[in-house]
């Protein structure tokens, strides 16, 4: 509350002005923002995987996608929830609600045996899901 000091006339005592300090609000907000900005990409990965590096353009990222997960040890993960490769097919058929044209998303371990991973994408392809994109991290594009 802010009190005007002044001298007024006909002996009128002290007026109280009604005005809101928002600057801690402000701060608080600010401070609130940071800390959401600086969480938010932590929420997103929580299997952890060592992906190999490109240098391709980044593509735009779709509302809800859907990915498989490859482990050095072969394990394979549909979203956080580690399947069967027998049970593959029906795990993306409860992911997607059995949309098969919706892009699969694969994150294969650097150090997997290639093998392996054209073995997920084979069992992938005969699942009925033939658009595929695979994951990598992105790196600066090397000059010659």
């Amino acid at each position: 509350m802010a009190v005007r000091l002044g001298a007024r006339s006909h002996g009128e005592d002290l007026e109280v002005q009604h005005e809101i300090n928002v600057t801690p609000f402000i701060d608080v907000i600010l401070v609130l923002l940071i800390i959401f900005m600086v969480a938010a990409p932590l929420a997103t990965v929580d299997i952890g995987v060592n992906l190999p590096a490109s240098t391709a353009s980044e593509q735009p990222r779709p509302d809800k996608p859907v990915f498989v997960t490859i482990k050095p040890d072969e394990t394979i993960a549909v979203g956080e929830t580690v399947v069967a490769r027998d049970g593959l097919g029906a795990a993306l058929d409860g992911a997607t609600d059995n949309h098969k044209d919706q892009t699969i998303f694969i994150r294969g371990d650097k150090e997997l045996n290639y093998g392996a991973l054209i073995g997920v994408m084979n069992v992938l392809r005969d699942a009925g899901y033939l658009k595929l994109a695979l994951v990598g991290l992105e790196e600066a594009p090397s000059k010659p």
